[in-house]
């Protein structure tokens, strides 16, 4: 061997003598226990630890080993140290380059240390006085089993370990010494430090035993499963390699056929499957669809459709996600500089980005913007994409009857196409866009299915995290999507408006309306009409007429389109030569706009007998609603007309059945209802009118007409009524009091339980009206009639 040839004598020179029973030189181990009757090698560095070899190696070629309790302490004392060891003969040392060396030792037997002589010189070794440990060899009927079974199991371990010689079994038949026998198992196993050592300074055979047992056991199940396992995947591979030599086979066959060659395709699908990233479930899908369509051959009809299917996986942004942002002062900047008002909104749009940056929590709750025409409902939703730096997706549900149209076709149909929702995520290339859904109240079920049903999945942020499209087949994860709708009314299903959390957007103030003009309407009319600012002035009091006279309504659709014509106008103008500078204001406004098309100030100028001004709720905001009462001879026939719907009809009904009731204190002949009809119209006959916010407005006008007393003109009013003559709460406060502004109303009744509601309505409101709270029909009668 190389090692005998590098073997170095040692020179005997400076001798110690030394008691070859009780005293030698200390070799502390780092991180390894010795055990006798096992030859090591053992790399040796420190000075000390090299002084003590040669030492040894000049004398009886016996050094005490023993194990250091810390082995990165370099400097060593008797605390440091375990005080169980071995005593060893050096064999053989060679030098090292270095200036270390390596030694190569046999374990003579165990020793204990009863004296510790520390070396008072730097660099040299230390002596230890030993005490010589009793063998141990006991052979009881419980160790003999033991022997028995550790060493069944260490033959068994042998033949599955590569790190066990195959020989080392027969080597441990032969062996009559449990002692020696165990050593040898114990230098075989993977024990850590501290465990060799306490085996070590075991006392009997029969505690070393007990632990090497459970260890040798241990070891046999753990190789066990690693076989096993290993044994399943060379099978795989083995399957692998077979069907790759099917497949390269069935190539070869199909190109001697004259059929297309395909293998290009195939590689690149599978590149493409590889980069998508996908779910588990959707890759192993999409193999099994690239496995039959690397069988299949490219002329059949089927393997377009293999392969558009497994395109339209790999299009899908399983794991590209935006940035979300995370900075709140530049959201609420976003959110103002594109929207007036609508600060609730806006509250909750910054709440949840609020919530998002604290919790880290990227599901998002579904809203729903619910509010009249007009009032900026898309293109909040534009916003709110913005200011959480989401990318925007628009899908508009109006008139969408088919269920397909939300889970898709499945793939049996001809030309069949995943569903909108995965089609637009697969178009903005990102797994958490804000998605719009607009108009979700426009949609409509006929026998092709129920879209709205088919959105209870998408909207549940429970459920839409295993969203199935029934073109892919395979769960998508929408929980990271962001979904806002927008409706006109809450007409839809009960089932829909549960998931959603509701936020109603009423119209506009006038000044709001101005504000909105003046930041963002007239520019964009002047931009998509090609007119520069000095061309153009669009004064205050002109903005001011039109709101006034020539629209109505809660948004400002009508107010854009206005400023559209009026910019229409002036280009037209301008390309005549007729001036370069032009100025719109109130006065010369009719020049552009033409007549005014509503009043602005009161309804009526004058208070009349059985008129009365109520207010009504509508899917494009609050409106005011005329209501009309006569009486004329008759038999107490109670007549209604105005297209009016069955809860209306009612309240008219409760109406007159209170005026009957309250006919003595009210001053009203007991038998007018034998002698006299009464007729209730409402005018604009041609809208349908539904709802009992009316009764309040209805009893009015019959006790005005049967009492002879006049409404007061400037006044309107809203509440139900009870048979008692209670006033009772409404829907759509704000709505109606926006509606009796326009109007130039300057009092409303209200009923007293919506008390609670005035807080939310804005100041520039309740400034210009003198709202009045109302409990009983006899205040709003002492209020509403003259005397």
């Amino acid at each position: 061997m190389a090692e005998e040839k590098n073997a170095i004598t040692i020179e005997k020179t400076e001798v110690i003598t030394i008691d070859n029973n009780l005293k030698l030189p200390l070799l502390p181990l780092k991180d390894v226990v010795i055990f006798p009757h096992i030859v090591v090698s053992l790399f040796v560095g420190r000075k000390s630890s090299i002084n003590a070899v040669m030492q040894s190696l000049g004398a009886n070629k016996e050094i005490f080993l023993v194990t250091q309790k810390n082995s990165k302490d370099d400097k060593i004392d008797f605390s440091k140290l375990y005080k169980v060891g071995i005593v060893a003969k050096i064999l053989q040392m060679m030098r090292m380059p270095d200036g270390s060396v390596k030694i190569l030792a046999e374990g003579q037997y165990r020793a204990k240390i009863s004296k510790f002589i520390k070396s008072k010189k730097k660099d040299e070794f230390d002596m230890v006085d030993i005490e010589k440990l009793a063998k141990f060899n006991e052979k009881s009927l419980v160790t003999k089993a033991n022997y028995r079974a550790i060493l069944n199991n260490f033959n068994k371990l042998t033949k599955l370990s590569e790190k066990i010689p195959n020989d080392m079994s027969k080597i441990l038949i032969d062996l009559d010494d449990y002692e020696r026998f165990a050593n040898i198992v114990i230098s075989n196993l993977d024990f850590t430090v501290k465990e060799r050592q306490k085996l070590l300074e075991s006392n009997t055979i029969k505690s070393i035993f007990a632990k090497l047992l459970p260890k040798i056991t241990n070891e046999l199940e753990l190789l066990e499963a690693e076989n096993k396992i290993n044994k399943n995947v060379r099978k795989q591979m083995d399957d692998n390699q077979r069907e790759y030599y099917l497949n390269e086979k069935l190539k070869s066959i199909k190109k001697e056929l004259g059929a297309i060659d395909d293998e290009n395709d195939i590689d690149e699908i599978r590149a493409e499957i590889k980069q998508a990233k996908m779910s588990s479930e959707a890759k192993t899908k999409a193999l099994e669809e690239l496995k039959k369509l690397e069988r299949m051959s490219p002329s059949s009809s089927e393997y377009a459709v293999i392969q558009t299917y497994i395109e339209e996986l790999c299009k899908l942004p399983w794991s590209k996600k935006s940035k979300i942002n995370s900075n709140l002062p530049k959201a609420i900047k976003i959110l103002n500089d594109d929207h007036c008002g609508l600060e609730k909104v806006k509250e909750r749009i910054i709440e949840h980005l609020a919530v998002q940056k604290r919790g880290g929590n990227n599901q998002a709750n579904i809203l729903c913007l619910v509010g009249p025409p007009g009032v900026g409902k898309t293109s909040l939703g534009k916003s709110i994409a913005a200011s959480l730096n989401r990318k925007y997706i628009r899908m508009a549900l109006g008139g969408v009857r088919d269920e397909a149209e939300i889970r898709g076709h499945r793939r049996t149909y001809i030309g069949a196409i995943p569903g909108s929702i995965i089609t637009k995520i697969q178009k903005i290339g990102v797994n958490n866009p804000l998605f719009l859904l607009d108009e979700i109240d426009k949609m409509s079920g006929d026998f092709r299915g129920d879209p709205a049903s088919a959105l209870l999945e998408v909207l549940d942020p429970e459920q839409n995290n295993s969203f199935v499209d029934h073109y892919l087949e395979v769960e998508y994860d929408l929980s990271n999507i962001m979904f806002v709708a927008t409706a006109n009314s809450l007409d839809m299903p009960e089932a829909l408006l549960d998931r959603m959390e509701i936020i109603h957007l009423e119209g506009y103030t006038e000044d709001e309306k101005l504000e909105i003009a003046k930041k963002h309407l007239i520019q964009k009319q002047l931009n998509a009409n090609g007119l520069d600012k000095d061309e153009i002035t669009i004064e205050d009091s002109a903005i001011i007429d039109i709101i006034r006279y020539h629209t109505r309504e809660a948004g400002v659709r009508g107010l854009t389109r206005d400023i559209d014509k009026i910019c229409r106008k002036v280009v037209t103008k301008i390309l005549l030569k007729d001036g370069k500078k032009w100025t719109i204001n109130a006065v010369n406004l009719s020049d552009y706009l033409g007549i005014k098309k509503h009043r602005f100030g009161l309804i009526e100028k004058y208070s009349q007998i059985g008129e009365v001004t109520g207010l009504a709720w509508t899917s494009v905001g609050g409106d005011i609603l005329t209501i009309e009462a006569t009486k004329y001879k008759g038999k107490g026939v109670l007549n209604y007309t105005g297209n009016l719907k069955e809860v209306m009809a009612e309240s008219i009904k409760v109406a007159k059945s209170v005026v009957l009731s309250k006919s003595e204190s009210l001053k009203i002949d007991d038998d007018f209802n034998s002698k006299l009809d009464l007729h209730i119209h409402v005018p604009d006959g041609s809208t349908p009118k539904d709802g009992p916010s009316a009764g309040a407005a209805m009893t009015t006008a019959m006790v005005s007409v049967l009492t002879g007393r006049k409404v007061r003109a400037d006044l309107a009013m809203t509440g139900e009524i009870t048979l008692r003559g209670e006033i009772t709460p409404i829907g759509g406060l704000k709505e109606k009091l926006l509606a009796a502004l326009r109007s130039g109303i300057k009092t409303v009744l209200i009923p007293f339980d919506n008390d609670r509601e005035l807080s939310e309505i804005p100041d520039n409101i309740k400034g210009n009206l003198e709202i009045i709270k109302v409990k009983w029909i006899e205040e709003v009668l002492e209020i509403a009639l003259e005397k």
